[in-house]
């Protein structure tokens, strides 16, 4: 199994309701594709509740293997819904590794 994490730093010019909206947003979309894309395992997204911290969205989730990651990465669904947040994106962070059965 491979657990794909990303945490997504948002521009601060974004703020208010519209930089809530658009942090929503994404959580539906990414929480509607495991009906479109039946290789996702898991799949959740959060909001960062330390101001403190530079991330503001985490996503997780789980695949049988690096080759679904990819396949993931380049489906047309998901790039339509990465698609809400990456005009606003300042910095994105992403680890994949494979855990033992």
């Amino acid at each position: 199994m491979v657990k794909h994490i990303v945490l997504f730093q948002l521009n601060d010019e974004l703020q208010g309701e519209r930089r809530e909206q658009v942090k929503q947003d994404f959580r539906n979309g990414i929480m509607a594709l495991p009906e479109v894309i039946p290789f996702i395992r898991n799949i959740e997204v959060e909001f960062n509740v330390n101001p403190k911290e530079q991330y503001d969205i985490a996503l997780y989730s789980e695949f049988d293997c690096l080759d679904d990651v990819k396949a993931y990465a380049v489906h047309p669904q998901h790039a339509e819904v990465a698609g809400i947040i990456r005009p606003y994106m300042k910095n994105r962070a992403c680890v994949d590794y494979e855990i033992g059965e």
